[in-house]
């Protein structure tokens, strides 16, 4: 593979190639099949998709975040990504600083395998062993009892001197344990504010019992789905957010080792890869398929699973001739 060729791949996969999305079924397809992207481009750049330039079918003159209130094409994707986390199409996490990481609904439980409270039933408490702060653990008593909640509103319940920096340090407290989710926005009052386990209890229920092991190597499989080819470095990178580098090099090496990720050469550079499912080229003879021995049956009612022999008593066992003593001729 050439270095263009896996560039105008991404292109194709990320809509960057002129197929701009514009409405909430193109929407859907496009997080459905990258499963994870920013809102906006970042900066250090990542390598991920973005939804402002799917939006746009390019990746020229992309506004960053800062910038996204004065263009009307990142105004209008951001309409669109709180459309589909109405209607539950998306979620949306705490990843990167300043910027909106957004996870498809089909990979959202593996995502809280990965990084969601254990116990989202019961409320966080304050303490010397908390990771919450007391304005953290305040915020989520009033948002689980008046939620879905604005921003505003919620600062007002919690009292008018709390300054905005502060709410926002325990808005982010309770976000990156997906505690709290951002459901809605609207220009005037907002971003509104749900507890995700009644949100979307399916989906955190789901993601409850999925271990960080396995959470983990299914979001690896689908971040090089969703970039088609990466090095280990770029893979260790993006996942360093979430999660410490060694245990990402351990779903890597889980994955290589069943065989669900497979190397390819571009420019000079070792890639990694989901390995190909396709049909083998047609002069590849094919193996043919091992049949089994015996073909097993369902047991019969009334039968044990097992017939076991009879045992021989020893009298029906016929009796051995015992064979002469060799003459050695010493007496």
């Amino acid at each position: 593979m050439q270095e263009q060729q896996l560039q105008e791949l991404r292109r194709e996969k990320w809509r960057l190639n002129g197929r701009p999305i514009r409405t909430l079924d193109e929407a859907r397809e496009f997080i459905d099949s990258v499963g994870f992207c920013l809102l906006y481009p970042q900066r250090p750049a990542v390598l991920v998709p973005t939804f402002v330039g799917a939006y746009a079918g390019s990746d020229e003159h992309l506004p960053a975040r800062q910038m996204a209130f004065a263009d009307s094409s990142a105004c209008q994707a951001k309409d669109l990504m709180v459309r589909l986390l109405r209607e539950k199409a998306a979620y949306e996490a705490n990843v990167f600083p300043d910027n909106n990481f957004i996870v498809s609904a089909s990979v959202f439980p593996y995502f809280y395998g990965l990084v969601g409270d254990r116990n989202p039933r019961q409320a966080p408490k304050a303490g010397a062993r908390s990771e919450y702060s007391p304005l953290a653990v305040d915020a989520f008593h009033i948002i689980q009892k008046e939620g879905p909640i604005s921003e505003y509103r919620l600062r007002e319940l919690l009292g008018g001197d709390i300054s905005a920096a502060a709410l926002d340090r325990a808005s982010d407290e309770l976000w990156a344990k997906l505690r709290i989710t951002r459901v809605d926005y609207t220009q005037k009052k907002g971003v509104f504010w749900d507890v995700l386990f009644r949100w979307s209890p399916e989906a955190v229920k789901e993601g409850m019992h999925v271990s960080v092991a396995e959470s983990l190597t299914a979001l690896v499989s689908k971040y090089l789905d969703c970039v088609l080819a990466a090095q280990q470095e770029e893979v260790e990178h993006f996942f360093s957010n979430l999660i410490g580098r060694a245990r990402v090099r351990e779903a890597i090496s889980a994955l290589q080792a069943a065989r669900e990720l497979s190397f390819v050469h571009v420019a000079g550079r070792v890639l990694l890869q989901v390995s190909s499912l396709e049909a083998p080229p047609p002069h590849v003879e094919r193996r043919p398929k091992l049949q089994p021995r015996f073909t097993p049956h369902p047991p019969e009612p009334g039968k044990p699973l097992v017939q076991r022999r009879p045992r021989k008593s020893p009298s029906a066992s016929p009796s051995r001739p015992v064979p002469p003593a060799k003459d050695t001729g010493k007496e």
